[in-house]
């Protein structure tokens, strides 16, 4: 990949921000950082344009709560055409952890973990989604209407 060398004019505050979040996440670099920082926002983007995006949606809850599980479970059966598979693990007597796999539309997932992580009873949830390799045939058309020369 050809790689293309630029200078950046970044205010102090910005670029001690840019300094921690390489030592945070540990980068070799700020080069590196940046990357990152564009690649997820071409993800997030994908998901405004609501592209075909996978993702996994986990959430934590206390097990001994019965009526979370059941309405986690009706909201799964609402979502079949979203969820892919989900992992129930039982990470201690109370506390138990499920990692829903889901791949759709990005404006139905986030439709669907807000349906989730908003129920009574959940102690954390998240949404993590990335682009999927596969655009649909409108996608497709879109991106190529948009990028002509692509």
């Amino acid at each position: 990949m050809l790689v293309s060398r630029f200078s950046v004019s970044l205010e102090v505050e910005l670029l001690e921000a840019l300094d921690h979040y390489v030592a945070d996440n540990h980068f070799p670099n700020r080069s590196q950082a940046l990357r990152q920082l564009i690649e997820r926002n071409l993800v997030e983007k994908k998901w405004q344009c609501n592209h075909t995006v996978a993702g996994a949606i986990t959430l934590l809850y206390d097990h001994h709560k019965r009526e979370v599980a059941s309405k986690i479970a009706d909201i799964q059966h609402e979502a079949l055409k979203e969820i892919i598979a989900v992992q129930h693990i039982h990470l201690s007597q109370d506390l138990c952890m499920e990692i829903i796999a889901v791949k759709g539309q990005a404006r139905e997932l986030t439709t669907l973990a807000d349906k989730l992580i908003g129920l009574k009873g959940i102690k954390h949830g998240k949404l993590v989604m990335t682009q999927s390799d596969s655009l649909s045939e409108n996608e497709k058309a879109a991106h190529h209407h948009h990028h002509p020369h692509s």
